[in-house]
């Protein structure tokens, strides 16, 4: 396997800890007006801003796996087909406690949209991500975006040289490039008007959330300039200790996906956030939580290769034995 890419890996941690905030607010069922501050920030930041990037990682790791499965496989793609039938269970049983997660729909479009796309000329992919990303905002994005994101995100592995993250490979912490300046600049070109106009919309006629072509337009734009900013913060000195935080939440993002739920549906109700509209109340739970997470990841990745439903996740897509527990002959060599 190749070695991680810790980037990606700070990016996915990044990714999950945004989208905890908005499933916060689902869980819980809480409901807002417009106008409520606190609504406003959960709208304006989180909603919407963190699912793309989560989608684009989802389609570049595809493209990594099957890379990888490639050099280890007679039929990789089978192997793939495999790994996203595992995730199809994960989402089903979630779906019981999250009406609405993630992984279900994830598998399905990696299944109908990625495995198809992988027999694709390579040049087609952008063109073909870009395509369906253009037709989706005009139907207000939502579960919509995910193929057009998924297929970016394999054009982005595929073109990982030519876009400057070829170092990323060699364990650097940061993507390479101009890559991330231009996907700030272009996210906040975008995002900006949107949201200013947004703000100068009278508050009963705002209406910006899922569904809204203009919502999910502002979101992709933010997700675009999130993006380039976290990647910049990366290549600086402070990154590395951002990383440090970051990757292991990232590199165990299922399990700390699926551990969210419980501990959300347990803490909502007494927390006072059942069926309200305290979205000021949101942000200090997810913070626990996420810093509890990033605290477990590291110290379990300490002692073993993959996270516990990385593990059975991987476990079940190869079908053979996976040694997890770290030994001293693991320390200094590559995560894989």
């Amino acid at each position: 396997s190749p070695p991680r890419i810790q980037a990606l890996d700070a990016l996915r941690g990044f990714a999950l800890a945004g989208i905890l905030v908005v499933n916060i607010t689902q869980l819980a069922r809480m409901t807002g007006h417009p106008a409520d501050a606190a609504a406003l920030v959960v709208d304006l930041g989180f909603r919407q801003r963190f699912f793309p990037i989560f989608c684009v990682l989802f389609g570049a790791g595809f493209a990594l796996f099957l890379e990888s499965a490639g050099r280890r496989a007679g039929r990789p793609r089978l192997v793939l087909l495999r790994r996203l039938a595992v995730l199809a269970a994960f989402g089903i049983a979630h779906q019981l406690a999250q009406p609405g997660e993630a992984l279900l729909p994830y598998a399905v479009f990696g299944a109908l949209v990625l495995l198809p796309a992988s027999y694709l000329p390579r040049a087609a992919v952008p063109v073909a991500g870009v395509l369906a990303t253009a037709a989706a905002l005009p139907l207000g994005g939502g579960l919509l975006l995910i193929p057009g994101l998924f297929l970016l995100g394999q054009a982005a592995a595929d073109y990982r040289h030519v876009l400057g993250g070829g170092d990323v490979l060699g364990g650097r912490p940061a993507l390479g490039g101009r890559l991330p300046v231009w996907l700030l600049a272009a996210g906040l070109v975008t995002a900006v008007p949107l949201v200013l106009w947004y703000l100068s919309v009278p508050v009963q006629q705002r209406a910006f959330g899922p569904g809204e072509p203009i919502a999910a337009a502002a979101g992709l734009a933010t997700a675009a300039a999130y993006t380039g900013a976290l990647l910049l913060l990366l290549g600086t000195r402070a990154g590395a200790a951002v990383a440090r935080v970051l990757a292991p939440l990232g590199r165990m993002a299922l399990t700390n996906y699926l551990l969210a739920t419980p501990l959300v549906l347990l803490a909502a109700t007494p927390l006072g956030l059942t069926d309200s509209a305290a979205f000021g109340s949101v942000f200090a739970p997810a913070a626990v939580i996420i810093a509890a997470q990033a605290a477990f990841s590291a110290w379990w990745l300490a002692r073993f290769r993959h996270g516990p439903a990385e593990w059975v996740w991987r476990r079940a897509t190869w079908g053979r034995p996976l040694r997890n527990r770290r030994t001293p002959a693991d320390a200094g060599a590559p995560v894989h």
